[in-house]
């Protein structure tokens, strides 16, 4: 379980919240004290990437005031497992008056999270996906049995999680249902007991921008796929880009501004790929470049592939491209691992301490002296 989390916060908002890519992460409060409903959009991934738990519980308790009504709503495909148990724990703390809504799907860490919620609503065309807890590892016998032991571990996390909102669910049955990858509707969630209600359903994309990560679960059903492949229609009226400015003044300017905010971020080697990539036709084309090619450096560093951010800048991908490329790229095609038997490199290894030899000598010499010194009557 382990992927990125767009959550937004709203307090009393009317209305569904616009979900930008650009943004993973934005709070707002609004309404009277005495009225209040705060709203937690859990749109994206859970996890390093995206909104930690960390974060959602600062900003959560900032938010709250220990009495009004709290709605997590969540269109997740999941994420870090251990993020999404405690923004569970979270949830759970709130007690009555905490209601989680799934507006199209909690997927793997996302319904984890979700259950944690003491009332549960599921959308009519929402779905709940349960499954075992998988990761990417390396190393040798002894470390790959280690790997699987802390997933046993974490089935059983997993199991207790769904027990706490479920608890007169048949075991055995649960347990079959993780292991198979199962996708569960509304219906079949209420059934289960995972789910408190069926909620009216509203046309949500499918996790906008996680489209790859999707199509890699082995039991995806097909009207999610086929949501993914839906054209978008434009907004707004698709305008021509402008020529590049002739060279002068302003785009020696924009030059400049590339240059020192690169060097100032140190992203020095993404200078050249953003003015070519911007062709510097005004501040507002290059600013917006820039912040993307930091946000294109972070997800590579996070994924420990730095070496891909120039690639990935020349290539104009938005973020989530980045992210399903990353994850192409960290866990493989064929889901697997590779064995390696080569010992790590260290970079820069550490100087051997060498023991200091002996020196036959001067060992010589000082018994010499010993000797002389006691024939003389001297001692030592």
């Amino acid at each position: 379980m382990k992927l990125l989390s767009p959550l937004q916060i709203f307090n009393k908002l009317e209305g569904q919240p616009p979900i930008k890519d650009q943004h993973w992460y934005s709070l707002q409060a609004s309404g009277e004290a005495e009225q209040r409903t705060i709203e937690i959009y859990v749109y994206g991934e859970i996890g390093a990437w995206g909104i930690t738990a960390n974060q959602f519980v600062r900003d959560l308790a900032e938010l709250d005031d220990g009495v009004s009504p709290v709605v997590a709503a969540f269109n997740s495909i999941g994420g870090d497992l251990f993020d999404g148990l405690a923004i569970h724990n979270a949830l759970s703390r709130l007690g009555e008056r905490c209601t989680g809504r799934v507006d199209a799907l909690a997927a793997s860490a996302a319904s984890v999270a979700v259950c944690g919620a003491h009332r549960v609503v599921v959308a009519e065309n929402a779905m709940l996906m349960i499954h075992n807890p998988w990761t990417f590892a390396s190393g040798d016998a002894e470390d790959l049995r280690k790997v699987a032991a802390a997933l046993d571990q974490a089935l059983e996390v997993i199991i207790a999680a769904y027990k706490a909102k479920a608890p007169d669910i048949d075991e055995v049955e649960l347990r079959r249902l993780v292991n198979a990858e199962t996708w569960l509707t509304a219906r079949e969630a209420v059934a289960l007991g995972l789910a408190d209600e069926v909620g009216d359903g509203v046309k949500v994309k499918a996790c906008v921008g996680q489209g790859g990560v999707m199509q890699k679960y082995q039991h995806t059903p097909q009207a999610l796929l086929d949501q993914l492949n839906e054209p978008t229609k434009p907004t707004e009226p698709v305008v021509d880009k402008p020529e590049p400015s002739a060279p002068g003044a302003d785009a020696a300017a924009l030059a400049l501004l590339i240059t020192q905010s690169c060097t100032q971020a140190g992203i020095s080697n993404l200078i050249e790929p953003l003015i070519a990539e911007t062709k510097l036709v005004d501040e507002a084309t290059v600013q917006a470049a820039i912040t993307q090619a930091k946000s294109i450096r972070d997800l590579c560093v996070a994924a420990r592939l730095p070496e891909f951010a120039v690639e990935f800048v020349q290539a104009g991908l938005d973020t989530g491209a980045v992210r399903s490329r990353l994850f192409d790229k960290v866990v493989g095609k064929g889901g697997g691992f590779e064995i390696d038997n080569s010992l790590p490199q260290n970079e820069d290894p550490a100087p051997k301490i060498q023991a200091k030899q002996p020196d036959p000598p001067s060992i010589w010499a000082a018994r010499q002296a010993a000797q002389s010194r006691a024939f003389k009557g001297v001692r030592p």
